[in-house]
Protein backbone atom coordinates (compact mmCIF):
# COMPACT_ATOMS: atom_id res chain seq x y z
CA UNK A 1 0.00 0.00 0.00
CA UNK A 2 2.80 2.17 0.60
CA UNK A 3 4.54 1.97 -2.35
CA UNK A 4 1.96 2.60 -4.82
CA UNK A 5 0.56 5.88 -6.05
CA UNK A 6 -3.19 6.97 -5.08
CA UNK A 7 -5.23 10.36 -4.23
CA UNK A 8 -7.79 10.66 -1.65
CA UNK A 9 -10.27 13.35 -1.15
CA UNK A 10 -12.51 14.92 0.79
CA UNK A 11 -14.61 17.44 -0.49
CA UNK A 12 -15.81 19.17 3.02
CA UNK A 13 -15.52 18.98 7.11
CA UNK A 14 -17.32 20.32 9.67
CA UNK A 15 -16.16 21.09 12.68
CA UNK A 16 -13.06 23.58 12.09
CA UNK A 17 -13.73 27.19 10.61
CA UNK A 18 -12.53 27.54 7.65
CA UNK A 19 -11.78 26.23 3.98
CA UNK A 20 -8.71 24.55 3.01
CA UNK A 21 -6.93 21.45 1.77
CA UNK A 22 -3.89 18.74 3.59
CA UNK A 23 -1.68 17.50 0.61
CA UNK A 24 -0.03 14.34 1.70
CA UNK A 25 3.45 13.23 -0.17
CA UNK A 26 4.17 9.22 0.31
CA UNK A 27 7.72 8.52 -1.03
CA UNK A 28 8.76 4.67 -0.85
CA UNK A 29 7.02 4.39 2.44
CA UNK A 30 8.33 7.89 4.19
CA UNK A 31 6.25 11.15 4.75
CA UNK A 32 8.30 13.42 2.33
CA UNK A 33 5.44 16.27 3.17
CA UNK A 34 2.56 17.47 4.67
CA UNK A 35 1.29 20.68 3.03
CA UNK A 36 -2.09 22.67 4.64
CA UNK A 37 -3.12 24.42 1.71
CA UNK A 38 -5.33 27.48 2.80
CA UNK A 39 -6.99 28.94 -0.31
CA UNK A 40 -9.35 31.19 0.90
CA UNK A 41 -8.62 34.41 0.06
CA UNK A 42 -6.75 37.01 1.69
CA UNK A 43 -8.90 39.39 3.44
CA UNK A 44 -6.91 42.70 3.56
CA UNK A 45 -8.02 43.86 6.70
CA UNK A 46 -4.46 45.58 7.37
CA UNK A 47 -4.88 47.33 4.16
CA UNK A 48 -8.78 48.48 5.30
CA UNK A 49 -6.92 50.06 8.61
CA UNK A 50 -4.72 52.38 6.65
CA UNK A 51 -5.91 55.01 6.37
CA UNK A 52 -7.94 55.15 9.48
CA UNK A 53 -8.01 57.21 12.65
CA UNK A 54 -6.18 55.40 15.82
CA UNK A 55 -9.79 55.02 17.25
CA UNK A 56 -11.08 52.32 14.62
CA UNK A 57 -8.84 49.08 15.19
CA UNK A 58 -11.52 47.69 18.17
CA UNK A 59 -14.34 48.46 15.79
CA UNK A 60 -12.91 46.78 12.53
CA UNK A 61 -10.75 43.88 13.80
CA UNK A 62 -13.39 42.86 15.60
CA UNK A 63 -15.19 41.88 11.97
CA UNK A 64 -12.00 39.33 11.84
CA UNK A 65 -13.86 36.56 13.63
CA UNK A 66 -17.17 35.96 14.81
CA UNK A 67 -15.79 33.22 17.39
CA UNK A 68 -13.02 35.72 19.03
CA UNK A 69 -13.28 39.65 18.34
CA UNK A 70 -12.28 40.44 21.60
CA UNK A 71 -8.99 38.68 21.07
CA UNK A 72 -8.74 41.44 18.12
CA UNK A 73 -10.31 44.49 19.92
CA UNK A 74 -8.09 43.51 23.17
CA UNK A 75 -4.36 43.11 21.19
CA UNK A 76 -5.59 45.95 18.67
CA UNK A 77 -6.53 48.58 22.44
CA UNK A 78 -3.22 47.08 24.23
CA UNK A 79 -1.24 48.87 20.78
CA UNK A 80 -2.71 51.62 20.61
CA UNK A 81 -2.69 52.31 24.70
CA UNK A 82 1.06 51.69 24.81
CA UNK A 83 1.67 53.77 21.53
CA UNK A 84 -0.37 56.61 23.14
CA UNK A 85 1.47 56.25 26.65
CA UNK A 86 -1.74 55.66 28.93
CA UNK A 87 -2.73 52.86 31.43
CA UNK A 88 -6.26 51.73 31.61
CA UNK A 89 -7.53 52.19 35.28
CA UNK A 90 -7.75 49.01 37.94
CA UNK A 91 -11.12 48.65 37.68
CA UNK A 92 -11.59 49.18 34.15
CA UNK A 93 -8.50 46.66 33.57
CA UNK A 94 -10.49 44.06 35.14
CA UNK A 95 -13.72 44.78 33.36
CA UNK A 96 -11.54 44.21 29.97
CA UNK A 97 -10.17 40.72 31.48
CA UNK A 98 -13.72 40.14 32.61
CA UNK A 99 -14.78 40.42 28.85
CA UNK A 100 -11.79 38.44 27.61
CA UNK A 101 -13.32 35.46 30.08
CA UNK A 102 -16.54 35.43 28.13
CA UNK A 103 -14.95 34.99 25.11
CA UNK A 104 -12.70 31.63 26.61
CA UNK A 105 -15.98 30.01 27.96
CA UNK A 106 -17.79 30.29 24.74
CA UNK A 107 -15.34 29.50 22.08
CA UNK A 108 -13.53 26.76 24.07
CA UNK A 109 -16.81 25.38 25.07
CA UNK A 110 -17.74 25.34 21.40
CA UNK A 111 -14.80 23.29 20.71
CA UNK A 112 -14.88 20.86 22.83
CA UNK A 113 -18.70 20.06 22.87
CA UNK A 114 -19.77 20.78 19.10
CA UNK A 115 -16.72 20.16 16.88
CA UNK A 116 -13.96 17.68 19.34
CA UNK A 117 -16.02 15.44 21.71
CA UNK A 118 -17.39 13.76 18.34
CA UNK A 119 -13.59 12.52 17.41
CA UNK A 120 -13.70 10.76 20.62
CA UNK A 121 -16.76 9.67 20.92
CA UNK A 122 -17.37 8.23 17.07
CA UNK A 123 -19.39 10.34 15.96
CA UNK A 124 -19.92 12.14 12.72
CA UNK A 125 -21.14 15.81 14.45
CA UNK A 126 -22.99 17.24 17.44
CA UNK A 127 -25.93 16.07 15.67
CA UNK A 128 -25.02 12.33 15.69
CA UNK A 129 -23.53 12.82 19.42
CA UNK A 130 -26.77 14.70 20.74
CA UNK A 131 -28.51 11.19 20.21
CA UNK A 132 -26.82 9.55 22.40
CA UNK A 133 -25.26 11.92 24.74
CA UNK A 134 -27.89 14.83 25.22
CA UNK A 135 -26.09 16.23 28.27
CA UNK A 136 -23.00 16.74 26.67
CA UNK A 137 -24.29 19.27 24.39
CA UNK A 138 -26.52 20.67 26.65
CA UNK A 139 -24.10 21.52 28.83
CA UNK A 140 -22.05 23.03 25.80
CA UNK A 141 -24.56 25.41 25.28
CA UNK A 142 -25.13 26.12 28.44
CA UNK A 143 -21.88 27.02 28.74
CA UNK A 144 -21.30 28.87 25.87
CA UNK A 145 -24.43 30.84 26.52
CA UNK A 146 -22.91 31.68 29.84
CA UNK A 147 -19.95 33.11 28.19
CA UNK A 148 -21.88 34.97 25.57
CA UNK A 149 -24.05 36.36 28.45
CA UNK A 150 -20.80 38.44 29.37
CA UNK A 151 -19.75 39.11 25.98
CA UNK A 152 -23.56 40.86 26.02
CA UNK A 153 -23.26 42.70 28.89
CA UNK A 154 -19.82 44.08 28.71
CA UNK A 155 -19.53 44.62 25.20
CA UNK A 156 -22.81 45.13 24.00
CA UNK A 157 -23.58 42.20 21.70
CA UNK A 158 -21.85 38.82 21.82
CA UNK A 159 -20.79 38.84 17.72
CA UNK A 160 -18.62 41.72 17.07
CA UNK A 161 -18.75 43.82 20.60
CA UNK A 162 -19.54 47.57 20.05
CA UNK A 163 -18.84 48.80 23.57
CA UNK A 164 -14.94 48.27 23.24
CA UNK A 165 -12.75 51.55 22.77
CA UNK A 166 -9.39 52.42 22.96
CA UNK A 167 -8.79 53.22 26.52
CA UNK A 168 -11.83 51.39 28.06
CA UNK A 169 -15.45 51.08 27.35
CA UNK A 170 -18.15 53.24 26.28
CA UNK A 171 -20.45 52.62 29.00
CA UNK A 172 -20.49 50.35 32.05
CA UNK A 173 -22.75 47.20 33.14
CA UNK A 174 -24.04 48.02 36.82
CA UNK A 175 -23.12 45.84 39.92
CA UNK A 176 -26.62 43.71 39.87
CA UNK A 177 -26.36 43.24 35.94
CA UNK A 178 -23.15 41.38 36.62
CA UNK A 179 -25.01 39.78 39.42
CA UNK A 180 -27.94 38.21 37.60
CA UNK A 181 -24.19 36.92 35.24
CA UNK A 182 -22.70 35.26 37.81
CA UNK A 183 -25.82 33.05 38.82
CA UNK A 184 -25.79 31.93 35.06
CA UNK A 185 -21.98 31.40 35.61
CA UNK A 186 -21.84 29.21 38.96
CA UNK A 187 -24.20 26.89 37.19
CA UNK A 188 -21.76 27.22 34.20
CA UNK A 189 -18.97 25.69 36.66
CA UNK A 190 -20.40 22.45 37.71
CA UNK A 191 -21.25 21.49 33.79
CA UNK A 192 -17.58 23.12 33.13
CA UNK A 193 -15.69 20.43 36.19
CA UNK A 194 -18.36 17.62 34.76
CA UNK A 195 -17.02 17.88 31.53
CA UNK A 196 -13.20 17.77 31.98
CA UNK A 197 -13.17 14.78 34.16
CA UNK A 198 -15.63 13.07 31.80
CA UNK A 199 -12.84 14.04 28.85
CA UNK A 200 -10.18 12.22 31.12
CA UNK A 201 -11.61 8.69 30.43
CA UNK A 202 -10.83 9.56 27.07
CA UNK A 203 -8.23 6.59 25.34
CA UNK A 204 -5.60 9.41 24.20
CA UNK A 205 -2.96 8.49 21.48
CA UNK A 206 0.26 8.54 23.00
CA UNK A 207 2.52 11.57 20.92
CA UNK A 208 4.23 14.32 22.45
CA UNK A 209 5.43 17.56 20.79
CA UNK A 210 9.11 18.58 20.51
CA UNK A 211 8.46 22.24 19.11
CA UNK A 212 9.13 25.53 21.34
CA UNK A 213 6.23 26.99 22.77
CA UNK A 214 5.16 30.58 22.92
CA UNK A 215 2.93 32.56 25.56
CA UNK A 216 1.76 35.27 26.97
CA UNK A 217 2.98 35.18 30.82
CA UNK A 218 2.08 37.77 34.03
CA UNK A 219 3.45 37.73 37.36
CA UNK A 220 0.57 36.35 39.61
CA UNK A 221 -1.94 35.82 37.35
CA UNK A 222 -2.66 33.15 34.03
CA UNK A 223 -1.90 35.42 30.87
CA UNK A 224 -5.19 36.69 29.02
CA UNK A 225 -5.42 39.61 28.32
CA UNK A 226 -1.82 41.06 27.96
CA UNK A 227 1.68 39.86 28.92
CA UNK A 228 5.33 39.79 27.96
CA UNK A 229 5.82 37.04 25.43
CA UNK A 230 7.85 33.58 26.95
CA UNK A 231 9.12 30.83 25.29
CA UNK A 232 9.81 27.29 27.09
CA UNK A 233 13.36 27.64 26.22
CA UNK A 234 13.53 30.28 28.82
CA UNK A 235 13.39 33.92 26.05
CA UNK A 236 10.98 36.32 27.37
CA UNK A 237 10.38 39.49 25.44
CA UNK A 238 7.59 42.70 25.09
CA UNK A 239 5.25 43.42 22.57
CA UNK A 240 7.42 45.26 21.52
CA UNK A 241 10.42 42.93 20.39
CA UNK A 242 7.89 40.66 18.78
CA UNK A 243 8.67 41.49 15.33
CA UNK A 244 12.71 40.74 16.01
CA UNK A 245 11.69 37.24 16.95
CA UNK A 246 8.70 36.43 14.77
CA UNK A 247 9.44 36.28 11.10
CA UNK A 248 6.08 35.18 8.85
CA UNK A 249 6.84 33.99 5.09
CA UNK A 250 5.04 32.92 2.23
CA UNK A 251 4.96 29.02 1.13
CA UNK A 252 3.48 28.13 -2.51
CA UNK A 253 0.67 26.38 -0.81
CA UNK A 254 -1.00 28.25 1.17
CA UNK A 255 -2.99 32.44 1.68
CA UNK A 256 -1.84 32.55 4.81
CA UNK A 257 1.66 33.36 6.04
CA UNK A 258 3.64 31.02 7.80
CA UNK A 259 5.79 32.02 11.44
CA UNK A 260 9.11 31.12 12.52
CA UNK A 261 10.44 31.77 16.07
CA UNK A 262 14.04 32.54 16.00
CA UNK A 263 14.42 30.15 12.58
CA UNK A 264 12.55 27.52 14.47
CA UNK A 265 9.11 26.23 14.47
CA UNK A 266 6.76 27.03 17.60
CA UNK A 267 3.42 26.24 18.92
CA UNK A 268 1.28 28.90 20.85
CA UNK A 269 -2.25 28.59 22.74
CA UNK A 270 -3.74 26.08 25.07
CA UNK A 271 -0.88 23.80 25.14
CA UNK A 272 1.61 26.25 25.21
CA UNK A 273 -0.19 28.40 27.83
CA UNK A 274 -0.68 25.44 29.94
CA UNK A 275 3.03 24.68 30.19
CA UNK A 276 4.21 28.01 30.70
CA UNK A 277 1.71 29.23 33.02
CA UNK A 278 0.01 26.19 34.93
CA UNK A 279 1.21 27.53 38.32
CA UNK A 280 -0.72 30.47 37.70
CA UNK A 281 -4.08 28.90 37.52
CA UNK A 282 -6.67 29.48 40.62
CA UNK A 283 -6.60 26.70 43.45
CA UNK A 284 -9.85 25.61 41.79
CA UNK A 285 -8.32 25.11 38.13
CA UNK A 286 -5.04 23.38 39.46
CA UNK A 287 -7.20 21.04 41.61
CA UNK A 288 -9.06 19.71 38.57
CA UNK A 289 -5.74 19.44 36.17
CA UNK A 290 -4.59 17.53 38.78
CA UNK A 291 -7.74 15.02 39.21
CA UNK A 292 -7.86 14.68 34.98
CA UNK A 293 -4.33 14.00 35.10
CA UNK A 294 -2.43 16.82 33.83
CA UNK A 295 0.91 17.71 35.43
CA UNK A 296 2.10 20.59 35.17
CA UNK A 297 3.24 20.78 31.12
CA UNK A 298 1.09 19.06 28.48
CA UNK A 299 2.61 18.34 25.01
CA UNK A 300 0.19 16.01 23.90
CA UNK A 301 -1.89 17.44 21.00
CA UNK A 302 -4.80 14.98 21.49
CA UNK A 303 -4.87 15.78 25.35
CA UNK A 304 -5.57 19.48 24.01
CA UNK A 305 -9.33 19.29 24.96
CA UNK A 306 -8.59 18.66 29.06
CA UNK A 307 -5.97 21.76 28.84
CA UNK A 308 -9.07 23.78 27.23
CA UNK A 309 -12.23 22.44 29.80
CA UNK A 310 -9.54 23.29 32.67
CA UNK A 311 -9.00 26.73 31.18
CA UNK A 312 -12.88 27.37 30.89
CA UNK A 313 -13.03 25.93 34.50
CA UNK A 314 -10.43 28.80 35.17
CA UNK A 315 -12.15 31.49 32.58
CA UNK A 316 -15.88 30.81 34.55
CA UNK A 317 -13.53 31.21 38.35
CA UNK A 318 -11.70 34.10 37.11
CA UNK A 319 -15.31 35.62 36.00
CA UNK A 320 -16.74 35.18 39.40
CA UNK A 321 -13.69 36.41 41.24
CA UNK A 322 -13.66 39.91 39.51
CA UNK A 323 -17.85 40.07 39.13
CA UNK A 324 -17.38 39.60 43.38
CA UNK A 325 -14.85 42.43 43.76
CA UNK A 326 -16.30 44.61 40.75
CA UNK A 327 -16.65 48.26 41.90
CA UNK A 328 -17.71 50.75 38.90
CA UNK A 329 -14.89 53.06 37.74
CA UNK A 330 -15.46 56.70 37.93
CA UNK A 331 -15.16 56.94 34.22
CA UNK A 332 -15.89 54.25 31.53
CA UNK A 333 -12.76 55.57 29.60
CA UNK A 334 -9.02 56.95 29.60
CA UNK A 335 -8.25 59.77 27.74
CA UNK A 336 -6.11 58.71 24.78
CA UNK A 337 -4.88 61.63 22.56
CA UNK A 338 -3.15 60.35 19.45
CA UNK A 339 0.37 60.73 18.70
CA UNK A 340 2.82 60.01 16.59
CA UNK A 341 4.74 56.74 16.78
CA UNK A 342 4.67 52.83 16.54
CA UNK A 343 1.88 50.53 18.98
CA UNK A 344 2.63 46.75 19.87
CA UNK A 345 -0.03 44.63 21.69
CA UNK A 346 -0.35 41.35 21.95
CA UNK A 347 -3.05 39.08 24.08
CA UNK A 348 -3.80 35.37 24.24
CA UNK A 349 -6.70 34.55 21.78
CA UNK A 350 -8.63 30.94 22.71
CA UNK A 351 -6.02 29.79 19.86
CA UNK A 352 -2.82 31.01 20.91
CA UNK A 353 -1.13 35.01 21.32
CA UNK A 354 -2.65 37.31 18.79
CA UNK A 355 0.34 40.23 17.80
CA UNK A 356 -0.95 43.44 16.43
CA UNK A 357 1.64 46.07 15.31
CA UNK A 358 0.30 50.33 14.65
CA UNK A 359 2.24 52.80 13.01
CA UNK A 360 0.29 55.85 13.68
CA UNK A 361 1.10 59.94 12.13
CA UNK A 362 0.60 62.66 14.39
CA UNK A 363 -2.50 63.44 13.39
CA UNK A 364 -3.74 59.97 14.76
CA UNK A 365 -4.13 58.14 10.91
CA UNK A 366 -2.50 54.70 11.02
CA UNK A 367 -0.54 54.48 8.27
CA UNK A 368 0.36 50.70 8.89
CA UNK A 369 -0.87 47.62 10.64
CA UNK A 370 0.23 44.37 10.87
CA UNK A 371 -1.51 41.15 12.29
CA UNK A 372 -0.36 38.35 13.04
CA UNK A 373 -2.83 35.59 14.13
CA UNK A 374 -2.06 32.25 15.88
CA UNK A 375 -3.20 29.52 13.34
CA UNK A 376 -0.66 31.83 10.91
CA UNK A 377 2.01 30.96 13.96
CA UNK A 378 0.68 27.23 14.08
CA UNK A 379 0.50 26.12 10.29
CA UNK A 380 4.01 24.91 10.15
CA UNK A 381 3.87 22.88 14.09
CA UNK A 382 0.71 21.12 12.56
CA UNK A 383 2.14 20.39 9.58
CA UNK A 384 5.07 18.78 11.28
CA UNK A 385 2.72 16.92 13.82
CA UNK A 386 0.66 15.59 10.31
CA UNK A 387 3.97 13.84 8.79
CA UNK A 388 4.23 12.43 12.26
CA UNK A 389 1.26 11.11 12.53
CA UNK A 390 1.13 9.73 8.86
CA UNK A 391 4.05 8.37 9.14
CA UNK A 392 3.39 6.08 12.03
CA UNK A 393 0.03 5.29 10.25
CA UNK A 394 0.86 4.29 6.89
CA UNK A 395 -0.62 0.91 7.17
CA UNK A 396 -4.38 2.52 7.46
CA UNK A 397 -6.64 2.68 4.41
CA UNK A 398 -7.93 5.74 2.73
CA UNK A 399 -10.68 6.37 4.97
CA UNK A 400 -9.25 5.75 8.54
CA UNK A 401 -5.83 7.48 7.56
CA UNK A 402 -8.06 10.77 5.98
CA UNK A 403 -10.13 10.87 9.59
CA UNK A 404 -6.91 10.49 11.69
CA UNK A 405 -5.13 13.34 9.90
CA UNK A 406 -8.90 15.52 10.31
CA UNK A 407 -8.64 14.86 14.16
CA UNK A 408 -5.01 15.59 14.32
CA UNK A 409 -5.69 19.18 12.65
CA UNK A 410 -9.35 19.71 15.31
CA UNK A 411 -6.80 19.43 17.79
CA UNK A 412 -5.56 22.47 17.19
CA UNK A 413 -8.99 24.20 17.11
CA UNK A 414 -7.64 26.10 13.54
CA UNK A 415 -10.03 29.47 12.82
CA UNK A 416 -8.99 29.42 9.24
CA UNK A 417 -11.41 32.09 8.12
CA UNK A 418 -14.37 31.53 10.43
CA UNK A 419 -16.34 29.34 8.35
CA UNK A 420 -17.34 26.01 8.40
CA UNK A 421 -15.65 24.18 6.37
CA UNK A 422 -12.12 22.95 6.12
CA UNK A 423 -10.50 19.88 4.51
CA UNK A 424 -9.84 18.50 1.04
CA UNK A 425 -7.34 15.92 1.59
CA UNK A 426 -4.87 14.66 -1.39
CA UNK A 427 -2.76 11.65 0.24
CA UNK A 428 0.04 10.87 -2.82
CA UNK A 429 1.27 7.68 -2.52
CA UNK A 430 4.81 6.51 -4.75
Amino acid sequence: MSHRSRQLRVSSLARVEGEGALRVVIENGRVERAELNIYEPPRFFEAFLCGRAYTEPPDITARICGICPVAYQTSACNALEQLCGIELDAALAELRRLLYCGEWIASHALHIHLLHLPDFLGYPDALALATHHRELVEHGLALKKAGNSLLELIGGRPIHPVNVRVGGFYSLPSRADLDAVAEQLRRALDYAIETARFAAGFDFPDMELDHELMAATAPGRYAIEDGMVCTSTGSAFPAAEFGAHVVEEQVPHSTALHARLDGERYLTGPLARYSLNSRQLSPLAREVAASVGLGEQCRNPFRSILVRAVEVVYAIDEALRIIGDYRPSDRAAVPCAPRAGVGHGVSEAPRGLLYHRYEVDERGIIRSAVIVPPTSQNQTAIEDNLCRVVGEHLDLDDAALTHLCERTIRNYDPCISCAAHFLELDVVRR
